[in-house]
């Protein structure tokens, strides 16, 4: 990997962060002039699915950016998981900066939208972003040794899992609240009306740390194997 590379990596990811706080303080100035907490406001069908269309498409841009910076899969993928990391403490940092928003490090935030609503505090996506930046410097360095180097089936799957324990992490607590206050009929009878709704009523109450910890522990140990095996070929 390149260092000008990186370094555009970067500062693409830096902006893709100022414009995310721009477009929050934006809605948070429509929604929330007293400033932002829960239990949400009622929005409309189309400010929802504007939002949705929003997220998946910062994402195609970050895959975008990642595939032109790397020159093949595992400098791609690590391209790509760099560049959402600095892209989501960026935008933590700018909202800090612009509006002293979030608080503390504790602070609820509502982190992604599918396919249902994340919410956790603060710290818990900013700790997984910078688990992710490892990741990408880990594969870059990889593929500076010149070695055709690709991550085992063994390593995706704990991969895939670990990502699953902390997105469930996030949405447990939504989850719950479903459960004790929905039956499974209701609940899959909600439309987009339905699902909007809900939120206006949903406050979160406990974060599941345990399961954030196990996630973690999990990514830290398929990186550490992946490290080890291919250090053993150089």
């Amino acid at each position: 990997m390149q260092t000008k590379n990186i370094i555009w990596l970067t500062i693409f990811s830096i902006a893709m962060g100022m414009l995310e706080s721009a477009v929050v303080i934006y809605i948070r100035e429509l929604y929330y002039p007293q400033g932002f907490s829960f239990p949400l406001v009622m929005i409309s069908n189309r400010v929802a699915a504007t939002e949705l269309l929003r997220e998946a498409a910062t994402v195609i841009m970050l895959m975008g950016i990642a595939y032109f910076s790397g020159k093949n899969f595992i400098t791609r993928f690590g391209s790509f998981l760099y560049a959402f990391a600095i892209w989501d403490i960026l935008y933590y940092v700018f909202l800090w900066l612009i509006i002293g928003w979030p608080e503390s490090f504790l602070t609820w935030d509502i982190l992604f939208l599918i396919p249902i609503m994340w919410v956790g505090p603060v710290i818990a996506p900013v700790i997984v972003s910078l688990t992710m930046i490892l990741f990408g410097f880990v594969f870059w360095n990889t593929n500076n040794k010149g070695m055709n180097i690709k991550i085992i089936k063994k390593e995706w799957l704990m991969m895939i899992f670990a990502s699953l324990i902390l997105i469930l992490s996030f949405t447990l607590d939504l989850i719950k609240y479903l459960s004790d206050n929905y039956t499974l009929k209701e609940a899959l009878s909600f439309n987009n009306e339905n699902l909007i709704n809900l939120t206006t009523h949903y406050i979160p109450s406990h974060y599941n740390w345990t399961l954030f910890v196990l996630g973690e522990l999990l990514l830290l140990i398929t990186i550490g194997l992946f490290y080890r095996r291919v250090k053993k070929t150089y």
